[in-house]
Parts: C-alpha cells; structure tokens; sequence
C-alpha cells in the first residue's frame, strides 16, 4: 500500500536507498520506500485508531449510515488532511462522480455563508502517483525521471516526467518538473544560473520513492518545510497539481488579492489570473505572483516561489496544508530558506531581479483626477495647492486629456493649454504623469491614426486564432491590443511616445488597463472552442471563464498563445514603457502599473487599483501595500480618499495621514465626484493634511535611502512588524501598522469619530517622533492619543533618520539642510545611513556617482562618516543634530573637539547650526 496520508503531521522517514548506509539524509538526497506510518512505534496508535474507527462505523452501520459505508482507508483521513479531489466549481459533486476518479467521498455539513469547507471527494491514501525510477548526480544536484503507471483522471496525462533539482545556494533550491520527452511553455523571465553546487546549504533534502515525494528540512531545526507525500502529483497536459504540508499557518504573499496580510487556512482557494475589477475579497485581482512567506515556529522563515505565468489556484487548508492548481508550463519551484522574513525576500529577489531605482520626485506627493474636464481646470487644481503651500511633486491626468480616449492624442479644445501647464509644473520644479492604455482604436478612418494604421502595418497586435487582429472593446469603442511579447512592439510604443513628447514633455506615465481588460469577454466575435477558451479545469477565476472581461486565451502573440502569456502582459507592457522612457528622457523612468507578475519591480510600481471611499479600503491598503513589499515592488500606495464613491472630510484627513506613508502616495479620484484634493477642505482639515505631507517631505533623505537598500540588496521598504520581530507571535498577523525600513513606526487611525488609537509596541524603547519622549514597552497593545490632526509615529531604540527641512516639492526639499534624528538604546549606541545623488540620473549607484554616510553612536560620541563621495554632496548641509533618549543633561558639547552651544530638555538633547558640508565627516561629543 502507498502511504500517502498521516494522521499527524509528522513526516514519513525514507528507508536509504541502494548503496548508502542505512539512515542516510544526506543533501544529495536519500530515495526509497516510505516507511508506512503505522509500522514501529505508530502501531499502537494505529490499533487504538483502527478500533475506534471499526466501533463508529458499527454505530453508524446501526443508525443507518446515509448512503454506502465509506472504506475504512476514506474514514481514516482526518478532515483537515482532506486534499481535494473534485476541485471543478461548476459541477455538483456526487458519490458516483467521485468515486469513478478513484476518490473517496464523505459529506460533512456546509460551512455558513456559502464558504468553501472540508471537501467531500478526496484522494485516499493509496490513490496513484509517479514513481522515482531513477536519481542521478550533477554538477549541480540531480536529476531524475518520475514514471506513472496508472492514467490519472485529466486528458493528456503525462506518463513520464524529468525532476531536476539545483542545490543553486546555501539559502536556495530550485527544483523543476516537466515533461520528460516533449518541451513546453516556460516563462520567458530571465533567473541566475547556478555555476556550482552550495557547499554548506541550511536544508537538507530528501525523496520519496514509490509515491514520489520531496521531504525538505531546515537543518537547523529540523522543521519540514515541504512534504509532498500527502496527496498525489498530477501532471496534465493543462492540469498540473502538487500539495505539501506547511509547517504553521502563518503564511502571506499569494497576490493579487484583497485580504487580510495573513492568510486564512481555512479552507481557502487563490486564483491568480490578472483582472480588471474593482478590489474586492476573494475575486482574483489586477496581478499574479506565485510567492509565498511562511513563518516556521520560533521565527524561521522561509518562501517558495512557482515560476508559471499560466491561470493558476492555490488552495489552502487547515492541516495546515496547499496545494497549487495550474492549468499550463512546468512545475518550476525555488525555495527560499532564509532564515528571517529579510533575507526570505532578499533572496526572492536576487532571482526575479532587484527593483530599480525611483527617482527622488516620485516619491512625492502626487495628486490625480479623473474628470477635471479641461487642463485649464488642472491647472486651477495646481495653482490652489501652490497658494496654500501645500508640496506637491507631480499633477496627473486620466483619460479625459485624450481626444476621443485614443492614446497618443490630445483633446483639442478641452486640453489645448496641457502643453503650458506642463512647461509651467516643469518651472515650479513639478512634474506632470499622464496615463496610457494598451487598447488601440481601430474604428478611425485609414490613415488619420497613426498608432492604428502603423501597428495593423507592421502586425504588431494580438491576432485570432485565424491570425487577424482580435477587436476588443475599451474606452474609445473598438480596439485593438498591442503584443508587447513582440520585441517590435517595443519600437513602436517608443515612436509613439516620442512623437506625443514632443508636443507635451511628460516626465512619467501611469500604464492602466493592462491585464489587458476588455469590456467584452474574449473578442466582438466571441471565442472559439478548443481547449484554449474551453480548458479541461478552469481555476476559481471570477466570470468562470478564462476570457471574462478580459481576451480569448486563444489569441495568438510573438512569444505564445494569450493562454500562457496573459499575466505577463502588464510586465511587458512596463518593460517597453520602461525603456522607452529612458530613451527618450535619458533618465530614471517613473511608470505606475495595474496588471504586475514577479520581477516587475525592475520596471516599474504599482497602485492598489480601483478602490472605495470607504474605511474598510483605506484598512485594506495597508496589507496591499505590505504584500507587494514581498513580491519585490516597493513603489506601491493606494489611491488616497478612495478612488470611486465620496469620501468625507474625516476619512480624507485619515487617509491623507496614512498615505502620506505610502511609498508612492497619490490622492486619486473618479469622475462626477466632488474634488477631494487637500485644497478643498476646512481650514482645520487643510493644514491636517498639509502637515502630514511635510512630514512626509521632511523624512525624504531616510525613504530615499530604504528605496536605495531595496534597489541594491532587495531590502523592503514598507515593512510588516514581523520581519524585525519574528520570534514575536504577537506581530504575526498585525496588518494595521506597519515600519517604514527597521525603525519607523506608522499606527494610522483606521475608524471614524476617534480621537485616540490601539496600536502594538513591539518590545524595546520606542520614541515619539515629534517630541522625543519615549516609552519602554514589554511588547504590549498601548492606546495612543490620536486627535484628527495627529499621526502616531514612533522611532525605534538605536535607529538614526536623515531628515531634511520640508519644501513643497523634492526638487526645493533637496537644497536644505540636513538634521539627524538619533535615538538611542538603552546601552547608548544608534546607526543611520544615508544615500544622496542627484535624484534623476541613470544607474548613479553603478556608475559611482552618489555619496553614501555611515552614522554611528557610541559612548556619547556621534560620528558621520563619509564611505564614498560625490560632488552633489558639497552642495548641502548637516545643520542639527537631535539626539532622544540622552539620560543625564550635558556639561558641554564638542563638535570636532571644539565646544559648541546647545539645548537639553525631557532627555533631547539637540545641537543646531552645525553648518557642515554633506561631503565632509564629523564626530560630536557630549560630556
């Protein structure tokens, strides 16, 4: 018999293969029989088991059990390890239909609220799996051929499959399972080529034979984070299934979703398939990413990342279990090992790639309508934010600027002045963002729109399966849809946008509608059966169909079918955007994207779509905007005030608070609305709000620092609590506060009609930013006084923040001094860094052309020192040094040994005027 299923969670030991001593688990992998679970010391619980299930079903067989007694084997299963075998959602799911694919069936009662619960058709132990036949050593690891005896029950069913496993780092395993004989779609993303094999790797891996299964462990721990024994691989020609068991329940990631940032276990399925629709819980959403964090006990963490771009579920259950549901590609897995949640998505990214660099505007504040009607009526917008002195980096514009919602074009009476507008922003030191959809026109008469006639020319659309232009429907009527899998394309997008620049010289573009969203499912002529429209398993997409508001995945591109290239078309639409704009601006490009897939963040950010006026959005940011911290895309807010419905002045005020804390804050807003740009509000709500904003402006030096340590070494920048206290399982599901880097942390006011917040202080002593005074805290809930005009921020123990005295825009900010805000630990030491170049120019990192500063406390002595230098570094001052936390008042202060004048008062210690150049270091002591 082959033992799939164990009534705990523990893990079957593999027997040492032929020719290694017994109990071998060396890296290079043992594979055997599994050793059943109920021989040895099992045996007695198995007894006890067995006879307690023959007693029920003697109780039931009594009663009259409700249809035919399920086989002991089936009743062994205990529910939370029922891994599903009928996953169809369009079916009912019968006794009859159950067991012709081999499964048990036993029904439980329905969850309330129409939830998914325990399933009722599930494999039994002994269901059919591949076999290893055979195992062999490479350079790098191994490789080996799985073989299945017994047809599984989806069409085309692969008998023989290749295993490659890469040892690729200590810390990374990539296994692949594909097609032994035949090539198949593979994601057309470039990763790392391991050159040798890991010398010291932190797991250790091992194999089940006969079923085919991975057991990988920590080595330090000896934590299984994987065990694929427990329910059968399935590798259809569209239907690949693999289930492991998880180590806890704690696990995040799996976007694009609206959720909670810890996932519920209970029962829940994922569906990745890029769609346009409002945010909404439970709906797949704007983007994929097959990416999870999985905290371990005692604070290990570890990620696993599928590399496959086809529609895609991952069902989650409470043993705690998952199971990935694919209906293309391979079974491509890397494995993260760690060990903290930091490193977890370092490494993640070190294979999709680093995000890059945004330039020192975009992390502005940023302000966009939909519907000002008119660029004169943009302009009344600027120019009222100018006069309250309110900063404000970047004005947008949505689709009314077009003429007829054609891109490329420019509404000519509506919009005949955006050019001065522009050159005006350009003079004010702003920059102006203007949004693009992938939909082309295709209604207008030959050879009066360019973008149409040239792309229809060069056959740069996607095409029907009979190979003409497939017609969508968008904004302008008819449209047709750019193939940005065409590196031709590419050529074409850059003319385009090189033609409109030269009329109005944007200086980034917003990239909307990219999943690629179609008002119409599939086409004006529907979509054609096969099994590309019509596969044998759909995934628990919305629409139930793969071409719901969205083209017929039998629609034809460069690269592959839509089929497989859907959720990438966002990606390559930013990838062309991208350098486009570096070609024609020769400089960082700035592009907001909806529709995103892993390694994204090279390219472009990300806003969290069409969202609500409402406090259950502003609430749902913060996970949005945490997730997509793990998925490698830093540059992430949400559209501040809420994107369709009215917002209220509270809510506003709020949300301006804690989107002034986005990393990329805009304030976003629908047609036939009222305005709710800060301008339009009370006099008390008005400087709530622009208060805030110059918080945000005054801490740019530290937030354009954290978004150089994400461009350089994949750090995150809006951080979960837990990843700096992951042995905390209080931090564990916190999701409304959250850190900006190690040190600074935001607790928002999430509910109406308060004046005070409960928000968790992570243990150690944490300062209020403001004010400096401090509080030492066990790791405790604390209430916060939280007045409408009030943000609650607190500086970690040991932290410094370059700041900067606040302009109303970067481009002002970047010229005034400097003040470093120190806080110390209870042993009296603090570290801060601070990166500084000219805030637009390319690959300033990589070319050498940037300063970086190293600040260090210890024993009363403060020092700033400079590990490499630029000249833009000359050109600004350190004027203050504010110190939190200094016990006992000074005597004196020396700067450089000489004394120096300064204040002392609750225990902050400040000392102005310093006047010393960026470029140069310095040490300041106090006695």
């Amino acid at each position: 018999m082959k033992s799939y299923q164990k009534l705990t969670t523990a893990v079957p030991q593999p027997v040492a293969c032929q020719g290694e001593e017994e109990g071998s688990t060396s890296t290079a992998a043992s594979h055997g029989k599994l050793a059943p679970w109920w021989v040895g010391s099992g045996l007695l619980v198995a007894a006890v088991l067995l006879s307690a299930v023959t007693v029920w079903v003697l109780q039931q067989v009594s009663r009259g059990w409700p249809g035919p007694t399920p086989p002991p084997k089936c009743l062994l299963v205990p529910e939370s390890h029922r891994f599903d075998c009928y996953p169809e959602r369009s079916v009912v799911v019968t006794q009859e239909l159950c067991e012709s694919r081999g499964c048990c069936f036993i029904e439980t009662s329905p969850p309330a609220g129409g939830k998914q619960g325990v399933p009722w058709c599930f494999y039994p132990p002994d269901f059919p799996s591949y076999t290893l036949e055979s195992l062999n050593q490479t350079s790098l690891g191994m490789v080996g051929l799985l073989v299945r005896r017994e047809k599984a029950y989806y069409p085309r069913d692969i008998k023989m499959l290749r295993l490659d496993v890469e040892f690729e780092t200590d810390t990374r395993l990539h296994i692949k399972i594909t097609d032994a004989a035949n090539p198949r779609y593979e994601v057309p993303l470039e990763v790392p080529q391991a050159m040798k094999r890991a010398e010291n790797p932190i797991y250790s891996l091992n194999f089940s034979r006969d079923p085919f299964g991975v057991l990988l462990r920590r080595r330090a721990t000896g934590t299984v984070l994987l065990n694929t024994t427990v329910a059968p691989l399935i590798f259809a020609d569209q239907f690949l299934q693999i289930s492991t068991l998880l180590p806890s329940r704690f696990l995040y990631g799996l976007g694009e979703h609206r959720s909670t940032l810890l996932h519920s276990l209970d029962w829940t399925t994922l569906t990745l398939w890029a769609r346009d629709v409002s945010p909404t819980e439970s709906f797949n959403l704007y983007g994929a990413h097959p990416f999870y964090l999985l905290m371990e006990e005692g604070g290990d963490a570890h990620g696993v990342f599928l590399l496959n771009s086809n529609a895609m579920e991952v069902a989650l259950q409470p043993a705690p279990g998952l199971t990935w549901r694919t209906i293309g590609g391979v079974l491509d897995f890397y494995i993260f090992l760690g060990p903290d949640p930091n490193m977890v998505i370092q490494q993640y990214q070190q294979v999709i790639g680093f995000p890059a660099m945004p330039p020192l505007w975009a992390l502005g504040f940023h302000l966009c309508r939909w519907g000002y009607g008119s660029s004169n009526e943009t302009w009344q917008t600027v120019r009222a934010m100018r006069n309250y002195q309110i900063p404000q980096d970047a004005q947008w514009n949505d689709i009314d600027y077009m003429d007829g919602y054609r891109d490329f074009t420019l509404d000519p009476q509506k919009f005949a002045s955006l050019p001065s507008l522009v050159e005006d922003l350009h003079k004010h030191g702003q920059r102006y963002v203007m949004i693009l959809d992938p939909g082309i026109s295709s209604t207008n008469p030959h050879g009066s729109y360019w973008p149409f006639d040239e792309a229809l020319r060069r056959g740069l659309f996607l095409n029907t399966s009979q190979g003409q232009p497939l017609i969508g429907q968008v904004w302008p009527g008819f449209t047709a849809f750019a193939d940005f899998s065409n590196p031709e394309t590419h050529q074409w997008w850059l003319e385009n946008l090189r033609r409109f620049y030269a009329h109005v010289p944007f200086d980034g573009l917003w990239i909307d509608m990219n999943e690629p969203s179609n008002f119409m499912d599939g086409s004006q002529d529907g979509c054609p059966p096969g099994e590309l429209d019509s596969p044998p398993y759909v995934p628990a997409v919305l629409g139930d169909s793969l071409s719901a508001k969205t083209v017929c995945a039998s629609a034809k591109q460069k690269a592959s079918v839509h089929y497989n290239l859907h959720n990438l078309y966002g990606l390559m639409e930013a990838k062309a955007t991208a350098s486009a704009l570096i070609q024609i601006r020769r400089k960082r490009p700035f592009i907001i994207s909806r529709s995103t897939f892993p390694s994204q963040g090279q390219y472009s950010g990300h806003w969290l779509g069409d969202n609500r006026s409402q406090w259950k959005d502003m609430y749902y940011s913060i996970p949005g905007l945490l997730s997509f911290s793990l998925f490698g895309i830093p540059l992430v807010g949400a559209d501040i005030c809420g994107f369709s419905g009215s917002t209220s002045e509270e809510l506003c005020t709020r949300w301006m608070q804690l989107g002034a804390f986005y990393p990329f804050a805009r304030n976003h807003n629908t047609q036939n609305e009222k305005a709710q740009d800060p301008t339009v509000f009370s006099p008390a709500a008005r400087t709530a709000m622009k208060n805030v904003l110059l918080t945000r402006y005054l801490l740019l030096p530290f937030l354009y620092t954290l978004f150089h340590r994400a461009h350089v070494q994949g750090d995150t920048v809006a951080r979960p609590l837990f990843f700096e206290f992951p042995w905390d399982v209080a931090t564990l599901g916190l999701d409304r506060q959250f850190l900006w880097g190690r040190s600074l942390l935001v607790t928002p006011v999430l509910e109406p009609g308060m004046d005070s917040v409960t928000g968790y202080v992570p243990q150690g002593v944490w300062y209020d930013f403001y004010t400096g005074s401090s509080v030492n805290s066990s790791g405790e809930m604390l209430k916060m006084s939280a007045p409408l005009d009030h943000l609650n921020l607190h500086v970690r123990e040991g932290a410094i923040l370059p700041t900067q005295k606040p302009g109303t825009t970067t481009e002002a900010t970047r010229r005034n001094p400097l003040r470093l805000i120190v806080a110390l630990s209870r042993s009296g030491t603090a570290w801060g860094d601070l990166f500084w170049d000219d805030g637009e120019s390319l690959d300033t990192f990589e070319r050498g052309s940037y300063s970086y500063l190293i600040f260090n406390v210890t024993q009363n002595i403060f020092t700033s020192t400079v590990l490499h230098a630029s000249t833009e570094a000359t050109e600004v001052t350190t004027d203050t040094l504010t110190i939190f936390g200094v016990q006992e008042p000074p005597s004196k202060v020396l700067l450089n040994g000489q004394e120096k004048p300064f204040s002392y008062l609750y225990q902050v210690l400040t000392v102005s005027n310093l006047g010393i150049s960026l470029s140069q270091g310095f040490s300041l002591q106090w006695l």
